[in-house]
This record gives structure tokens, sequence and C-alpha cells, in this order.
């Protein structure tokens, strides 16, 4: 009890040294803040000596007087002095080492009672050492007058805030005390800080001035640790003073600085160091004064020694992190809006370009890297609220401008540790993984999920398409690609960030490069790196997925089916994924790609190369050719039904722009004049070349408004053109192609009724008119306007999506560089279904279904389609009539006209299943190869893929 008395006794000698018998809140009012020069020089002397009257009469404050002589006796540092700004220091200082002894005491003689667990629990007592709110205040004031009179006079000029550009009480203080007076100005400097320090070393007195006042300890303890002793010029005189202080006593002042920068909040340090670097060119302004003239810049070599310490915080575990939130923590940047955000936005590049520099005292920027890279990497994991997109866009522009200044590095410690988890599988040896069991979680579903947002964050986000990033991802992308065809398979969260990743990808790569992915994914090109075949994903978790060790299936017909399968699903999800890719342009140039390998397909075939050849003699040889044959035969239906794929879905806004309009002319015309080179061409050949030719008529005819610069796109037709109005068995054919030959030629300054007709049947001008037989003849001069245009592969669009013009032939990225620089305006062709159509619209259709033209009949099929997706009344009285065409339509041999007679009844049985299902399963079980044929057996096989679309969409 008697200590406990002690310790507020001391607090109370306290306030009266400070004239606030009784505390207060501290040095911003009272007599003391008020008086100017003489009147607080007679002040402090005034408080001075009321102490020691209280000392010398008061018989109660004995063992007080007892405890401070024994300090007295113990402090080295004092000094008897004249000076009374410094005589009331010492006596501050004496009183809170008194304090520090006394509350060391309390908590030694302090032993707390053993919990009672039969009794409630209750919050523990607080220790006797503990200050009260009002004490606190009045140590804190106490202190605030050991650093305004006895540290940061003494300070050299450029080393630290001055007191003048702090508070007006502390501009008082400078005119107070005269530092260049003192005799002893680096001792009075060193004793502060040597009293500061002991004070701090109990925790709670520590806790007050290393946050409070950590700056000026720290601008104090540089001094006289580091600053040199000889100067010139201006600098001469003041440095002379550093001459008294011993070499023991500047490496006992660098010592404490290096326990006080470790012992305090790592971000609070970076905070001070780089103020006291220099980074405030400002000094601050008072009401009604005026403008204060800027601080004075740090000396050189404090602005080393603070590089070098702040580089030292960076060096150290979890550094990166204590300088971002140093530099980015309670930093407000002022304004608001637009405005606060462009500056948040700018601090964090300023963080980012800080990190990405390599200090001079680490060994080399390989160690650098080595040590910061992973630190950088969790920046970009922190999940606080507040904070999070700051550390995100700082580590991504760290990560961003370290691949920039060093490529190699980069790759190495960041970008490949960074995709770990994607490339994990392959990085294992192959005997190793066979030796786990199945379902072992090679990649947990945490791990996987950071590695595909971090990617990302730092590749999409970052959007800096360099090559460095570009390759580095190449290896992960096959895995990205696999992950992404999992997810849609369910539920995931990684689903979006998969997706827009490999579209940033396509798009930011050159359009060869985006072209060789594309056919990597779909297993043409070149080997894409997937996810190994010994492992699989797995459900995981709140929509995750992880990678396991996959069973091994001893069933080949299972295992075959399993990965057929899948080879199907990923290649929906390509055409999927192609469908966000039409506005660049990239669909376009992907089906023109497909087009042409499935020319080479078609002129291996008919130059027969499936023949053995003789030249394989032993059974090795034979094997080989077997298994390349294998291979070729396994592409050729890759590029079968990725065309059928990207002709179904994504060919109504296949091409933006005329030179891919006719890069697929020339193809079509070029794998007609290789069948037509080995033999007669069939029918579905015909149709396609009549198809194409017709879009060429369309062009030609006023479908599109042709530019000079378009007819140089068009002449390499006239080649191809030629040769087939030189080979093609059809004298109707032949003439086409001569008149085409002769308008583009002319640049259409001659087209004959024969091109005008070849338009007006592309276009779609048959549905709905005489169906007499021969072509319906159009006039040739008509207006743009009058025209529509037939650059879809698919079905025509309704009225609502087509009344409007298309622009985007003009400015869209072309395959070979080109722009072109013409404009598509589109139109609804006639007969074209709508919302409303009447009942001889709705007759029309179903007369065309019938129409001997293939591109006819596909049309109307899916017309009557578009009927029963808008659920058109008229049409859904008809379903009877409806479902007897599509089934009649589904033994068309055309792929076209048949997969549009499926998409139609998959919609007539999404509309009315209990109808429908019962038809579609007496079909198929009826369908019998025993008794009605091969045809049948067709046939059979096509409501079977009716039937999964439509149990597929049920459910």
């Amino acid at each position: 009890m008697a200590e406990s008395l002690k310790l507020e006794r001391m607090v109370e000698a306290l306030a009266l040294l400070l004239g606030r018998p009784g505390g207060g809140t501290g040095t911003d009012s009272g007599s003391l803040q008020t008086a100017k020069h003489a009147a607080l020089l007679k002040t402090l002397n005034s408080n001075l000596a009321a102490l020691e009257e209280k000392f010398g009469q008061d018989p109660q404050w004995n063992e007080l007087r007892s405890l401070r002589a024994e300090v007295r006796d113990q402090a080295a540092w004092l000094e008897s002095s004249t000076d009374v700004t410094w005589s009331f220091t010492c006596q501050v200082l004496l009183l809170l080492l008194s304090l520090k002894k006394c509350m060391i005491l309390l908590a030694a003689a302090y032993h707390p009672a053993k919990p009672n667990p039969r009794t409630a629990e209750a919050a523990p007592a607080l220790s006797p050492d503990t200050l009260s709110i009002s004490q606190q205040k009045t140590v804190q004031s106490a202190l605030q007058f050991v650093i305004t009179l006895g540290l940061c006079p003494y300070l050299l000029p450029g080393v630290g805030i001055p007191l003048k550009h702090r508070t007006e009480f502390s501009a008082v203080i400078q005119d107070v005390v005269s530092p260049n007076a003192a005799p002893s100005t680096l001792h009075r400097l060193y004793a502060s800080c040597t009293a500061l320090l002991q004070i701090a070393q109990h925790p709670s007195l520590g806790s007050l001035i290393l946050t409070r006042h950590l700056g000026d300890l720290i601008a104090g303890l540089c001094q006289l640790g580091f600053c040199p002793t000889k100067g010139k010029g201006e600098q001469a005189r003041p440095l002379e003073q550093l001459k008294g202080l011993t070499e023991e006593q500047r490496t006992h002042c660098r010592e404490a600085l290096k326990s006080v920068l470790d012992r305090v909040y790592q971000p609070l340090v970076v905070r001070e160091l780089l103020v006291l670097q220099g980074g405030s060119k400002q000094g601050l302004q008072f009401p009604g004064q005026e403008v204060k003239q800027p601080l004075a810049q740090a000396p050189a070599w404090l602005r080393r020694l603070c590089g070098q310490l702040l580089s030292e915080r960076l060096m150290r575990p979890n550094g990166v992190q204590a300088v971002v939130r140093g530099i980015m923590e309670g930093a407000g940047t002022g304004g608001s809006g637009a405005e606060a955000a462009a500056a948040d936005w700018r601090k964090c590049d300023m963080v980012a370009r800080i990190l990405a520099s390599c200090p001079h005292q680490s060994l080399s920027l390989e160690d650098y890297y080595q040590q910061v890279c992973p630190q950088i990497l969790d920046l970009l994991h922190i999940q606080e609220k507040l904070t999070t997109h700051q550390f995100q866009r700082v580590a991504t522009m760290a990560l961003l401008t370290m691949a920039r200044e060093s490529p190699q590095l980069a790759v190495k410690y960041l970008l490949h540790p960074m995709l770990a988890p994607l490339l994990q599988c392959w990085d294992m040896a192959e005997v190793a993984m066979e030796d786990l069991p199945a379902g072992t979680v090679l990649v947990k579903e945490a791990e996987l999920s950071r590695c595909v947002e971090d990617v990302f964050k730092v590749y999409v986000v970052g959007n800096e398409p360099s090559d460095v990033l570009l390759e580095s991802l190449q290896p992960a992308l096959g895995v990205i690609f696999s992950l992404y065809c999992f997810t849609k398979q369910n539920v995931s969260h990684l689903r979006s960030p998969c997706q827009e990743i490999l579209l940033w990808v396509l798009e930011k790569s050159e359009r060869e490069v985006a072209l060789s992915m594309l056919e990597g994914f779909a297993g043409l090109g070149r080997t894409m790196q997937f996810l190994h075949p010994l492992c699989q994903f797995q459900i995981a978790g709140g929509g995750g997925a992880m990678i396991t060790v996959k069973e091994t299936i001893s069933d080949e017909e299972e295992a075959l089916y399993q990965k057929v399968s899948s080879e199907q699903w990923q290649m929906e999800q390509l055409v999927d994924l192609l469908t966000h890719c039409q506005k660049s342009g990239l669909a376009g140039d992907f089906f023109i790609c497909c087009l042409k390998e499935l020319t080479q397909v078609a002129a291996k075939d008919e130059s027969g190369s499936d023949a053995v050849p003789l030249s394989c003699e032993s059974q090795v040889e034979l094997e080989q050719y077997h298994s390349q044959h294998f291979v070729g035969q396994k592409k050729k239906l890759l590029v079968l039904q990725l065309v059928a794929m990207l002709c179904e879905r994504v060919s109504d806004t296949m091409f933006t722009d005329i030179v891919q309009v006719v890069e697929f002319v020339a193809v079509t015309l070029q794998r007609a004049c290789a069948s037509l080179a080995q033999g007669p061409e069939g029918t579905v050949e015909a149709q396609t070349l009549s198809m194409s030719m017709g879009l060429v008529a369309a062009m030609l005819g006023g479908a599109v408004q042709l530019k000079s610069g378009d007819f140089a796109y068009l002449k390499q037709l006239v080649p191809l053109l030629e040769e087939i109005s030189r080979i093609h068995p059809e004298p109707v054919i032949q003439e086409l192609a001569a008149d085409l030959r002769i308008t583009i030629c002319t640049h259409g300054a001659f087209s004959t009724q024969t091109v005008g007709t070849a338009a007006h049947s592309t276009l779609g001008k048959r549905i709905g008119s005489s169906r007499s037989g021969g072509q319906t003849h159009g006039n040739p001069t008509e207006s743009p306007e009058d025209k529509t245009a037939g650059f879809r592969l698919g079905p025509p669009q309704s009225n609502e999506n087509c009344s409007h013009t298309n622009s985007s032939m003009a400015s869209n990225h072309s395959p070979k560089g080109k722009t072109g620089d013409s404009t598509v305006q589109t139109e609804c062709p006639a007969g074209t279904p709508t919302a409303a159509h009447s009942p001889q619209q709705l007759q029309e259709l179903l007369l065309s279904a019938y129409d001997p033209e293939i591109p006819v009949r596909a049309a109307a099929l899916r017309g009557l389609s578009r009927l029963i997706e808008q659920r058109d009344p008229d049409g859904l009285k008809a379903q009877e009539k409806l479902l007897k065409v599509f089934l009649e339509n589904m033994e068309h041999g055309d792929s076209f006209v048949y997969l549009s007679a499926i998409q139609g009844v998959a919609l007539l049985s999404d509309v009315y299943p209990e109808q429908i299902l019962p038809c579609l399963l007496a079909q198929y079980g009826c369908a019998s190869p025993d008794t009605r044929g091969p045809q049948t057996a067709e046939t059979r096989m096509k409501v079977g893929e009716v039937l999964m679309r439509v149990t597929r969409a049920l459910g």
C-alpha cells in the first residue's frame, strides 16, 4: 500500500513541476503554454522552487525525496547548470526515472491470488503499476516537455522537424532555448536520449515514448551515433560540437538505435524514417500566421543513413509488408472522389517502384529477388477490408516492374512460383505418381484457388501484355483450360477467372499465336500441356476444386468412353469460349483456319493417301505407319466436328470484315477445285460452292458498300473463279464464276443478270416467293438499302436483332493485319420469323422446309425453330405438323439440314415434353438396324441425339 501511495505522490510531483496540480490535459493550455520568453523562464523557475519547497517541508514526501536522490546518484549524465530550461528538463527526467523505479518495485512485490475454480470467472485484477488515464496524461505532458526542452533544440538543421514548424508553444520554446550558447550541447542531447531510453525500458512508459516521440528519439540517436565530426562551410561549426563525444558513447548510441528500431512496430519505424529522410518539404501553418518557409533539406549523411535503415527494414522477414504498411497506412491523400483515388494509385505505384529497386547493401540482384519476391506474392493474399485493393495494386505493379527490368529473375522467383500449383503434376516423376493411391490430393483447394486468383490479378487486372508475361503463362494454359472445362460442369467461383484469363491471353497475343493456342485447345496443332493423364480435378468445398490422383480404369471400353466424352466436352467449351471472341474477329479467323485444314484433309483423302505404302516392309515400319494413320484419322474427325459446332453455334456473327468473308470464299473455292481435280463433285459440294459464290454476288450486288480498296481483297478470288469456270461440269456454275470474275475485274462497272440472281438467292429472297422452279431474277441495280446481308453461315436473325447497321467490318482487326473500310448494312430477310406471324407466312415456311435447295431448306427449319422459341401462337397450334416436318428432315443427308431439324425437335420437346417425348421414344425404338437397314440406323442415331439434348435440358 505504501508503494502504491509513493506512485501517486510521484505523479503528483510531476504535476506540481509542470504547473498543473491535480493533473490536466497537456501543454496546449495553462500558464506555461501562454507565457512568452521572460515570463516563461520565470514560470519555470517558480515551478522548480515550488517542487523543492514541497520536498523540503512535507514529511510525507521524505521517501520520495530519498528515491529521487538515489536516482540522481546513478545518473552519470546529470550536470549542474544555471540554464533554467536544462535544469527544468533534468528535474523532469529525474522524476520520470523515479516513477519507473517505483513501478518496477510495485510489479515485483505484486503476487496475485490464484483463481478459485469454484467461483464464476471474473476479470483479472490490474497490476499495481498500472497508470490511470489521468496519470498517463501527466506523464505524456512531462515527456513532451523533455522532447521540447531537452532534445529537439539540440538537433542539427535538417535533422527532424524543427520546433517552429510544430505547435505555437514549441515555437516559443525555440526562442527561449539557445543551443549555440550552451557550452555542452552534445552532452545535453546525449543525456536526454540516454534517460529516455532508460525510461522506455518499462513496458508502460516505453509505449508512451515509442508511440508518440519515436521520430524525435530516432533523430537524436542518428545524430549522436552517425553524424560525421568534420564538415565544410556552414556545417563546420555545428559539427565541431560532436567532437566532445567519445567513441564508446557513439557506439552505444548506434546499438541503442538498432535496438529501438527492432523493438517498435515496423510500419511505424518505416514511416518515421521516411519523414526523417526528408519526405516532407513544407512546414505546418497555423491559423492567422504567414506561410512558413519550407523545411530544411536533410543532410546527405542522414539521407544515406535513412535509406540504409529502410533497406534493412525491407530485407527483414515480412519487411515488404512493413514498408508497404508504413507508407500506405495513416497517410490520407486528401481530396475526394477521382482526385483521391488517383492520388492513392500514384502512391501505390511509387511503393511498387521502391520494392522493385534493389538496395545497394544487398549482396546481388538475385539475392534481393530471392528474399523479396515471396513477400510480394504474399501481398496478393492479404484480406483486409480497407487495404486489400492497395496491397494488391502494389504487388501487381511491383511484379510487372520487375518483369520489365529483370525478366529472367522475375520469371524464376515470381511467375514460376505463382504458377507452381498448376504445373505441379507435370513436375512430379510419373513413376512416383503411379505409386500413389487413387484419390491422393496433389494440389489442395486453397492452393489452386489462390493460384488462379493470383494469375487473374497479375495478368488480367494488371493488363500489361508483355512478352515475358505471355510466354510465362504458356505452359499453364492447357491446365487452365482443363480447369475451365471442369468448372462448366459444376457451380464454381473459379469459372469466371479462368474464362477471363483465357480470353485475355487470346486477345493480347499476336493473331498467329492466338490461333495456335486455339488449335492446341482443340487438339489440332501444337501439343498443349493439359492436366496430367494420371490426375483429375475433383470438386472441393465452397465451389472450389482440387487435383487428385485418378483411379485407374481396367475396362478399356469404359476408359475409351470417358476419354471421348472428355474430348467432346472440351470441344464444346472451346466453341463456347469462341462466342466471346467474335467482336475481335478471332472466331472468324479460327473458323477459316479450320476450313483450310478441312481442305487439306479432303485433298489427302482424294489423293488416295490411305493406301499402305509399299516401302513398309518391316513390322516396325508398318506399326509406325498405322500409328501415324490413326493420328491423321483422329485429326480429320476433330476438324469435321469443330467445323460443325462452329457453324451451329457461332455462325450468325462469325465474320466481322470483308477480309474474312473473302478468305472464307477463297477456302471454299480451293476445296472445290481440289475436289474437281480428283473427279466429279457431289451434291453437298455443289451447294456449298453455290453459297460461297452467292456471297460474292451479294457483295457485288450492293449488300456491302464496297470501297476501292476492297477490290484488292476480292481480286485474289479471280484465279480460283477462272479455274471453277473452266473445270466445273455444271454450265450454270461455270457461267456464274465467269461473270463474277468479270465483275470483280471491272470493279463492279459491268454486272450480268446471273450475278443479280445469285445475290437475291443468297440473301434469302426465295423464302416466301413462288416455287415454280428455276431462280428468281432480281434487279442488280437496287440500292444497298434494298439488299440484305448474307455474311452468316447459320439462320437469319429475328427482326428485333436485324434492324441495325453493323459497321464493325470497317474497323475490326483482320487476320492479316489489314483493315476493311466497308460498312455492312444488315436487314432481316423476307420470311424471317418474328414475334407476330400470319398463318400464310407459317405455311410458306412449312413449304420452304421441303425446298430442294439446301440453304433455303435449312433457313426455313431454323425459322420454324425460332417460332417455337418465341412461343408463336400459330406455330404452337401446329405442333404435330412441325414435329412431322422436323422428323422427316432429320433423315436428310446434309448436316446443315438435319442439325437444324434436331434443334427444332429439341425446342419443341422443351415446350411439350409430355406429347413429344413418347413420340421420340417410339421413333427410337422402331428404328432397328436389323429391320430397316443402315438408313434407319443413322436415323436412330440422330433421334438418340435429340433425346440426349431433351433429357439434358429437362435436368
